[in-house]
Formats: structure tokens, C-alpha cells, sequence
């Protein structure tokens, strides 16, 4: 599990930021119901979780205290410093991807929540898609939805939704991460300080107004179906009773 921080602490208006609250929003807010305790893992992640707020009591959870506001807790996702089945919802935004082992992880999520309570969970899509930006920000895998949903079962829980995300930007990101990927070949990831927050790339204003077009579109499609391909994945899953 690294310490470094989420790239959102310093840039949390970036347009996939933004886009991807609405996109988490219209796929998990059913599965959210009336929990008395919420805990947010990776809360310095800000931008994701704003959706969340109102709904129970809410601990929020991070290894870097920079992104951690009054009352946050630092610490781990491998260790969770929480009693058994004290939570009814644990949401990990682009966490478990950060975390080695995974099922170490996966099995503290479960050991805090309640029976029935719901985890809701996002991490970046396609294994062919790493380059250095996933190096940066201290990836240890990317998924598919299958293997996202094996893992989650592996572990205990059950399967409520998952879906990909960000559909409609996938040709985009895809020739843009096939095109880094030739450019990357052969060379050395550049070091950064173990604390540096990495930047993201820029993205013209006209650019990021039809991106966040297209991100409109995918919300429409996700009110009443899944889709196959994007370069997130979305599950929500729940702890037996």
C-alpha cells in the first residue's frame, strides 16, 4: 500500500473527477439504502464520495492525512483500524488497485461490515492499458469486470451490480493509452519523490466540455442497463447476512 497522495488532492475540479462522481452516483446509489455508519476508504480521493455525503454517520479513511479533513482517520486499507461488522457501507474509490495483497484488502472490508451491508467499489479497467501514469500512482493491477467480481466473491461477497464506466470516452482513452504505451517502450519510469502527488494531463477547456458530453451520455445509458466496455469498473456487492 503506498502514501502517496491521489493526484484529486491538488486538482479535484479536473473534469474526470467530476465526471466520475455523477457516473458512481447514477450506478451505486441504490445499493447505498439508510446505513447508520459509511466508511469511505481513500477519502483524500474527495470528488468521488461528495455524492455520499448526508447518508449516515460517515468515517472517512486515508494513508496520506493531507487529503483527511476534521475527524478523518489515517491509516491503511490492509489493516482497518475498526471493530467487526461496525459499518452497514464501505465505498473504496480507486483503492483496491493501490493495495498488495488485494485480498487482504478485500477480506478488511469485509471483516467491518455488518451482515447485508454493501460495498461499493471502483478501479481502473484493462491490464493493456498500463503505462507510467499507473507506475506514478502506485497501481499494483488493473481489471476487468470479471476479475473484479472474481476477487469480490473469493472473498465472500456477493455480487449486487457491475459495470464498466466511461464508455463513451473509451476510444479516446484507449488510442491515447496504446499511443503512450509505443512512445513509453524501452524507456525507464521516471522517479518521483516517494510523497509526490502526480500530475495529470491537461485537458483544453474545449476539450473537457465534450468529454464531460460524452460522460452525460453514459449516465443515460447506466439509469437502465450495464456497459461492456469503459475504462473503469463499478461493482456493488454485499456481505451475506
Amino acid at each position: 500500500m503506498t502514501e502517496a497522495g491521489s493526484p484529486s488532492i491538488q486538482s479535484p475540479d479536473y473534469w474526470w473527477y467530476r465526471a466520475r462522481a455523477q457516473l458512481l452516483e447514477t450506478v451505486l446509489s441504490e445499493h447505498v439504502g439508510e446505513p447508520r455508519r459509511l466508511l469511505d476508504v481513500g477519502s483524500a480521493d474527495g470528488p468521488s464520495v461528495s455524492w455520499l455525503r448526508g447518508h449516515g454517520k460517515q468515517v472517512a479513511l486515508d494513508v496520506d492525512p493531507r487529503g483527511l479533513g476534521p475527524g478523518g482517520v489515517c491509516g491503511s486499507a490492509l489493516e482497518l483500524p475498526f471493530g467487526d461488522e461496525v459499518f452497514d457501507v464501505v465505498a473504496a474509490f480507486d483503492v483496491i488497485e493501490h493495495c498488495e495483497p488485494e485480498e487482504q484488502a478485500l477480506a478488511e472490508v469485509f471483516r467491518v461490515l455488518s451482515p447485508g451491508g454493501r460495498f461499493l467499489m471502483s478501479v481502473p479497467a484493462y491490464q493493456w492499458a498500463w503505462t507510467h501514469f499507473d507506475e506514478h500512482n502506485h497501481h499494483f493491477r488493473r481489471y476487468t469486470r470479471a476479475r473484479a467480481t472474481r476477487a469480490l466473491r473469493a472473498s465472500g461477497f456477493e455480487i449486487l451490480r457491475a459495470t464498466h464506466i466511461f464508455g463513451s470516452t473509451f476510444p479516446m482513452f484507449a488510442a491515447n493509452r496504446l499511443r503512450t504505451r509505443l512512445q513509453e517502450r524501452g524507456r525507464d519510469v521516471a522517479t518521483l519523490d516517494p510523497d509526490a502527488v502526480p500530475g495529470l494531463p491537461h485537458v483544453p477547456p474545449a476539450v473537457e466540455k465534450a468529454l464531460l458530453g460524452l460522460a452525460d451520455l453514459d449516465r443515460w445509458v447506466l439509469r437502465s442497463r450495464d456497459l461492456p466496455f469503459g475504462s473503469s469498473v463499478v461493482v456493488a456487492a454485499r456481505k451475506p447476512y
